[in-house]
């Protein structure tokens, strides 16, 4: 026989390989595959510390202590010991533990709740903490206990467990410690005056605000090791928690928004892919083969495709598919492969521009469109301005990347609660002295003002007002997205653009045309809007009306 494979000595480590390597990678999707990255690139950090021994501990805590509901082992997939052993494994600067926010988004029957009790049982009995308080939180009771009865079956089964918890009615204590491990809801104030050490939020799709969120959150405050463990399935509401921190999520791990104290694991198909192709189920069921079965896949599928009105749920809870129209418009990697350096161009030479002022109190954005040269591509500079109440309001919810880009010169920071628009007219007057402003195009939202100061100095011809609906915004649009595809955009790689372009989502209507969605977009995408604005006069000077298909010739502007 051949011998037993022993495990990993660091099971963590040894699945973000696994996901990552060249060749026969683990069937995984770009955002799990990006968390891997993220762990073994943070492995060579110095303000980091990876405590192996703290992420064997918890994960022998589930194989030694819990069992499944039948009766075996509760033995982590490499995927969950991941998960575990990341968010028990991993140190500050302080002491602390790193993580003390994790998302998991996964297919419906992954073993989500039970991986999620058991992360609760070892902070009420294994992790040290001085009268813990765990709680599975959820904005209805019956909710919460799902968590909760997950938790109080493996103290049953255990005899150590049960000898050490004393249940009661909708409570696990240790009287002799001051814990408790308990489920809670939004109902009845049952979420007021906690001391929160884990916070397990299951459902979070399900969760209609962000109440309970944000109650859980506030009972950390006191505690130095705390940790709210949110799991869901795919929703289909873009204006809900859980879609805020899907997004979240993906900005964490693609680094456009640096967090180190937040975790994610994010199952999705990739974009391309056919969800009734069975060679991409893995990438939103990690755990199939085992919690869940290739059979049920198979049958949620072909009731989906003969039954068109199934065709959503399925989508949402099977495969991680966020149902609603809008979607995240720009890919990342096509972006990313645009971001060769701009050489700043001659004096005088001519450009297109586009300005968004949507919000007085927040980023305003002025896109600069030059070219196309000899190749086809267009050359792109922006200028962003934010008020410096703002930058530091931003900086004290943790986004503290605004204060990295003021100082490296990305955001111009203005004085006051308010973009001051005077310093915007000087920017933008020094622009047009520099190089040759043709014309520009401008969202009339917020703008009144500058806009005739604009047309006194630069002349009233010049300024373009530029409508925000399907028939202004669709042709650029489109042509943008098929100009990154084709490499003929080339923007520098700004960290501010770069983010805007993560956040953005489109609008389609019936006939297919689209445009930039802020209501639905992550966060701000100004800048976005301003260069399909720039963009749709420097296409209409190339000979090319923004409403017709590009005909692949180049027109080259003196």
């Amino acid at each position: 026989m051949p011998a037993k494979r022993s495990a990993p000595r660091d099971p963590v480590a040894a699945y973000a390989r696994a996901v990552t390597r060249k060749r026969k990678p683990v069937v995984v999707g770009k955002a799990v595959r990006l968390a891997c990255a993220r762990h073994l690139a943070d492995l060579k950090r110095r303000d980091l510390t990876w405590r192996l021994d703290k992420a064997l501990h918890a994960i022998s805590f589930f194989s030694e202590m819990l069992t499944l509901d039948d009766g075996s082992a509760f033995v982590l997939e490499p995927w969950q010991a991941f998960i575990v052993g990341s968010l028990f494994g991993w140190y500050g600067m302080d002491g602390c533990r790193r993580f003390r926010t994790a998302f998991v988004e996964t297919g419906k029957g992954s073993g989500k709740t039970p991986m999620a009790a058991g992360i609760g049982l070892y902070g009420l009995v294994a992790d040290g903490e001085g009268a813990p308080e765990v709680y599975a939180a959820a904005t209805a009771r019956d909710q919460a206990k799902i968590t909760f009865k997950d938790a109080t079956r493996m103290v049953e089964e255990n005899p150590e467990l049960r000898e050490l918890i004393t249940p009661q009615v909708g409570s696990l204590t240790i009287p002799a410690d001051s814990a408790t491990f308990r489920p809670v809801s939004s109902e009845h104030r049952g979420l007021d005056g906690l001391r929160v050490h884990f916070g397990l939020l299951d459902e979070l799709h399900e969760h209609p605000t962000a109440l309970v969120v944000d109650k859980i959150r506030a009972g950390t405050k006191g505690r130095r090791n705390a940790l709210i463990f949110e799991i869901t399935n795919s929703g289909y509401d873009r204006n809900t928690v859980c879609w805020k921190h899907h997004e979240y999520s993906l900005a964490v791990i693609e680094q456009t928004t640096p967090n180190d104290s937040w975790f994610a694991y994010v199952c999705q198909l990739d974009e391309g892919d056919d969800w009734r192709d069975e060679r991409v189920w893995l990438k939103a069921n990690p755990n199939l083969g085992h919690s869940i079965t290739l059979k049920y896949l198979r049958e949620q599928v072909a009731e989906a495709v003969g039954i068109p009105s199934k065709q959503n749920i399925v989508l949402r809870l099977n495969f991680c598919v966020w149902t609603e129209q809008a979607t995240r418009w720009l890919d990342l990697d096509v972006w990313d492969r645009c971001g060769a350096p701009v050489v700043e161009p001659e004096p005088g030479t001519p450009f297109w521009g586009g300005l968004d002022m949507a919000s007085s109190s927040d980023l305003c954005a002025h896109a600069k469109v030059f070219g196309p040269d000899e190749g086809g591509v267009f050359d792109v500079l922006l200028r962003f301005w934010m008020p410096e109440a703002k930058v530091q309001e931003r900086a004290k919810k943790g986004q503290t990347h605004f204060l990295d880009w003021v100082r490296d010169g990305f955001i111009e920071a203005t004085q006051g609660q308010a973009t001051d628009y005077d310093f915007v007219e000087a920017a933008i007057l020094e622009d047009s002295e520099k190089w040759e402003l043709r014309d520009m195009a401008y969202d009339r939202w917020n703008v009144t003002q500058l806009v005739t100061h604009l047309a006194d100095k630069l002349g009233e011809e010049r300024l373009v007002q530029f409508g925000q609906g399907f028939s202004s915004m669709s042709g650029p649009s489109k042509e943008l997205e098929r100009l990154l595809l084709e490499g003929r955009i080339r923007h520098g790689g700004n960290p501010v653009l770069r983010w805007m372009a993560s956040n953005a989502a489109a609008r389609q209507d019936p006939a297919g045309n689209i445009k930039p969605d802020r209501e639905r977009s992550a966060d701000k995408i100004d800048g976005i809007v301003a260069l399909v604005m720039a963009l749709a006069r420097a296409l209409a000077a190339s000979g090319l009306s923004a409403e017709e298909p590009w005909d692949g010739e180049v027109r080259v502007l003196a």
